[in-house]
């Protein structure tokens, strides 16, 4: 016997999982969100870089693709209604050799023709005139590039799903999930008060946990889950740029990049470190100081006068990835019903970046897919 029953229950409360709700409470669901932390945002959301990313980077029509553009426009607006910090700095992608000038040509070209506004090529002349510190051999200007407070955001979102009637429940994990013959879900929780909920329409937006609850409703068909760690170090003093800086990209990320947070203070990271243990229970979150010997030698690439000693190691991130190293990047992949032939269900992975920047997409796409 279940404890209660609701219409929609969402697993989740990163900034993917409250979108994903607050599009559902939109269409008039009652909506729960189960979150096993104290509180909202607490894993992949709160430990990223907080960037609102234009769309440079993904495959013409993929999920990635389609959802930035679109995720972002709806983003800025929602921030300005909602009253949510952000500020639209843009960013430069440099070139630090003259080889990376091909990579900076291909990225513009691929980018005008997926639809990404506010684009120019600048030559390093130009690209001193607005930054002066930065060395570099040419970069790509975006415009529409910035960054957000992404606390605040899911603050907003919460109280969006509140106005909505809708609720986050929190310190609630969710241990199994269960398919009931008769159609619809029921959900088992730990916690202080171990419960079963059943529901008509269930979300699994988890983020690093999302694989691993899967496997109960499709077994083998859920996907493999890679981690991905990603260190980052804070500078002091008065930053030298007022936009974003980033290198062109590596394999697995968008390399050591500069970000600015909403005070000014600048931000460097992430980097890169696969992880052999996919548990992510067993990721360890503090930053190996020693990691700085690489990140001084990616900066100096294009800010050559980073004083030595300046870096302090901040906080580290884990990235839900569905490719591993060596391979391809793969898109975000959004499992509804056409796909895995259960009605009521849809199960999100690989929801690193850009998540943030999607989210409010996601959330129409995702409740668009539950009809």
């Amino acid at each position: 016997m279940t404890d209660f029953e609701t219409d929609t229950l969402i697993i989740g409360a990163g900034v993917v999982g409250l979108a994903c709700a607050v599009a559902l409470a939109r269409s008039g669901r009652e909506v729960f969100v189960l979150e096993r932390e104290a509180g909202f945002g607490r894993g992949v959301s709160s430990r990223n870089s907080e960037v609102i990313h234009a769309g440079l980077y993904y495959r013409q029509d993929s999920l990635k693709h389609r959802l930035c553009l679109d995720g972002r426009r709806r983003l800025y607006a929602y921030c300005q209604t909602r009253g949510v910090d952000h500020a639209r700095l843009g960013k430069l992608v440099v070139a630090t050799s003259e080889e990376d000038l091909n990579e900076i040509n291909a990225l513009m070209e691929a980018a005008q023709a997926k639809g990404v506004e506010g684009l120019s090529l600048l030559d390093p002349a130009q690209a001193r005139r607005l930054e002066p510190q930065l060395a570099c051999h040419g970069a790509l200007l975006s415009t529409e590039t910035g960054i957000v407070d992404a606390q605040g955001l899911m603050r907003a979102l919460v109280g969006e799903l509140e106005d909505h009637g809708g609720q986050m429940v929190r310190l609630t994990p969710v241990t199994r999930l269960f398919q009931r013959s008769s159609g619809g879900f029921e959900v088992a929780t730990g916690g202080a008060a171990p419960t079963k909920i059943g529901c008509r329409q269930l979300v699994n937006a988890a983020g690093l946990h999302a694989h691993g609850l899967a496997r109960d409703l499709v077994g083998d068909a859920a996907p493999r889950l890679h981690l991905a760690k990603g260190s980052y170090f804070t500078c002091a003093g008065r930053s030298p740029f007022s936009r974003l800086i980033y290198p062109v990209p590596v394999p697995g990320g968008l390399g050591v990049h500069l970000t600015l947070d909403l005070g000014g203070q600048m931000r460097f990271g992430p980097d890169v470190e696969w992880l052999a243990d996919p548990d992510p229970d067993s990721v360890d979150y503090r930053v190996d100081p020693t990691r700085a010997e690489g990140f001084y030698a990616a900066i100096r690439r294009y800010w050559p006068d980073l004083p030595d000693l300046a870096l302090t190691p901040a906080y580290s991130g884990c990235r839900p990835k569905l490719s591993g190293p060596g391979t391809p990047a793969a898109d975000f992949r959004i499992d509804g019903p056409d796909d895995h032939g259960i009605a009521g269900l849809v199960q999100l992975f690989g929801m690193e970046s850009p998540g943030l920047t999607a989210s409010l997409a996601v959330g129409d796409h995702v409740s668009g897919l539950l009809g």
